[in-house]
C-alpha cells in the first residue's frame, strides 16, 4: 500500500524559482478550494503555525518564517479530495505556480517511508517531526477538560504508549522524526504544547 505514494523522483521545482512564494492569502485560497474537512484544515494550520514558530525561535528573518509557514500549511492540501494522489497533486500544483523548490521538497519528504524522499534540511526535518506529533498532542488536548492548559509532557508520553489512543497516528514516524532532527521527543512535545495553535 505504501508504494502507491512513492513519488519516484528526487528533484522538485526549479532553482530559478528560489524566493518565489505564494502569499498567505493565496495559500489560504488554495486550501479553502481544496480542503473541505475542517479537522484536516485545522491540522495544516497547526503545522504551519508550529513551523513558523520554530523558524522564529531560531532567529530566522520574516521571509524565512513565511517560507517555513507555507511548507507546513500546504503539506496535506491534496489529502482531502485526492488521497490516492497524495502528495503528488500538491507538488505538481506548486510547481505549476513556480513555487520555491525548498517548499516543494519539504512537502515531498514529510513522510519519507511513504514518499521515498529523505528529509535533509532543517525545514524538511522539522516538518516531518511536527506533522504526526502535533496531531497527536491536539487529540490529547481534546480529551482534557482544560485542553492545553496545564498539559504536561508526561501525560502526552503516557498516551503515546497507549496504542489504542489516536491509533491512526504513527508512533514510528514520531520517533523517527525526533531522531532525524536530533531533538528529543520531550523537547518536541514541549515546543508543541507551548506554541500550539488553539482551536
Amino acid at each position: 500500500m505504501e508504494a502507491n505514494y512513492l513519488l519516484n523522483r528526487q528533484k522538485f521545482g526549479s532553482e530559478s524559482n528560489l524566493g518565489n512564494w505564494m502569499s498567505l492569502d493565496e495559500s489560504m485560497a488554495l486550501l479553502i478550494d481544496w480542503v473541505k474537512n475542517e479537522k484536516l484544515l485545522f491540522h495544516m494550520k497547526q503545522v504551519g503555525h508550529l513551523m513558523k514558530a520554530w523558524a522564529k525561535s531560531k532567529g530566522f528573518d520574516n521571509a524565512a518564517q513565511h517560507m517555513w509557514h507555507l511548507a507546513g500549511l500546504l503539506h496535506d492540501a491534496d489529502w482531502d479530495q485526492w488521497p490516492d494522489q497524495h502528495c503528488r497533486k500538491i507538488i505538481e500544483e506548486l510547481e505549476s505556480r513556480n513555487t520555491d523548490p525548498r517548499i516543494i521538497r519539504a512537502i515531498a519528504c514529510h513522510g519519507p517511508r511513504y514518499f521515498g524522499v529523505e528529509p535533509v534540511t532543517e525545514m524538511e526535518m522539522m516538518l516531518y517531526a511536527f506533522d504526526e506529533l502535533s496531531g497527536f498532542v491536539h487529540a490529547y488536548s481534546l480529551m482534557r477538560p482544560m485542553g492545553y492548559e496545564g498539559m504536561e509532557i508526561s501525560g502526552v508520553k503516557k498516551r503515546l504508549k497507549d496504542k489504542t489512543f489516536a491509533a491512526q497516528v504513527s508512533r514510528e514516524d514520531i520517533s523517527d522524526g525526533s531522531q532525524r532532527a536530533e531533538i528529543s521527543v520531550d523537547d518536541l512535545i514541549r515546543f508543541v504544547i507551548v506554541n500550539q495553535l488553539r482551536a
